[in-house]
């Protein structure tokens, strides 16, 4: 039924949400220990901000990709 799509589009919506927060969880995890690393004299503060760089890219293609899996199976769903 109609109402029953409209549920699992929530659903999907929901556990999208959930997934680009755990991928912002260990972006997060990952500046931190680049921060650490740089504390610690490991790197340089050029390489902590080129990892950190490095990291919000890769950050923002998951997440792309998680709002598009989340319009795809949306659409699925809708489908009559």
């Amino acid at each position: 039924t109609e109402e029953r799509r409209r549920e699992l589009v929530k659903i999907a919506n929901k556990m999208g949400e959930e997934a680009k927060v755990a991928v912002r969880m260990i972006r997060r995890n990952a500046n931190d220990q680049f921060k650490k690393m740089k504390k610690n004299s490991e790197i340089t503060e050029d390489d902590q901000r080129y990892g950190e760089n490095e990291v919000q890219k890769i950050t923002d293609e998951h997440v792309e990709k998680i709002d598009d899996m989340i319009k795809e199976k949306e659409k699925e769903i809708m489908e009559v």
